[in-house]
């Protein structure tokens, strides 16, 4: 008994677990809006906490830009187990793909740190790459298991095209124009299924 008291004792207080979420979730608005000029303290501001616990959690800004990251790759591995069973195999995979435009512009407003962060931890770039290779690719497998979409198109196929996409458009106002291409990508799919057969 004793021995479980000092395990909860250990563990994070609620309030702490709420200001590292929050915090998360400035950094992407303020990385997505801001660029990689985007300052620590309009985190902390946006968070609505002090410099001071922003930093108790990241005590660096390249720990923050990678603690950011992980939890994008770790929300869109989780949304392709959602979307496999809340829509259907096309819609799943329009909609996940939708979302990776998101996480693309976070990325793109965090591109020169997280390359430091990148640079110091190659299991980052691997983990994640691996993580949201096999999210797509369940969404892949299941709209070609229901007839939905060509079967001859692989999950890195697909994440090549995306990253294409949002990389070759840098203007303002540049998701807008990528999320409609990626509307006329999952069409082709699910129309094209021909090309698999």
């Amino acid at each position: 008994m004793d021995e479980d008291k000092g395990k909860s004792a250990r563990r994070p207080r609620a309030d702490a677990l709420r200001n590292r979420e929050r915090i998360l979730e400035a950094a992407k608005a303020v990385f997505s809006a801001g660029g990689p000029d985007a300052s620590l303290e309009a985190v902390a501001r946006e968070a609505g906490v002090g410099i001071g616990t922003l930093y108790r959690h990241f005590p660096t800004r390249e720990a923050l830009f990678e603690a950011v990251y992980r939890r994008e790759v770790q929300q869109l591995a989780d949304l392709a187990d959602q979307l496999k069973v809340d829509a259907e195999p096309c819609e799943a995979l329009r909609r996940w793909l939708r979302a990776n435009v998101e996480f693309v512009a976070t990325k793109k407003g965090m591109v020169a740190a997280l390359a430091l962060a990148v640079d110091k931890r190659s299991d980052l770039t691997a983990l994640s790459f691996e993580r949201l290779t096999e999210a797509v690719g369940g969404l892949l497998e299941r709209a070609a298991q229901a007839g939905e979409i060509r079967s001859d198109i692989g999950p890195e196929d697909v994440l090549r095209a995306l990253i294409g996409m949002c990389y070759l458009h840098d203007k303002p106002g540049w998701q807008t124009s990528v999320l409609r291409l990626v509307d006329v990508f999952v069409d082709g799919l699910c129309r094209g299924r021909q090309g698999g057969d």
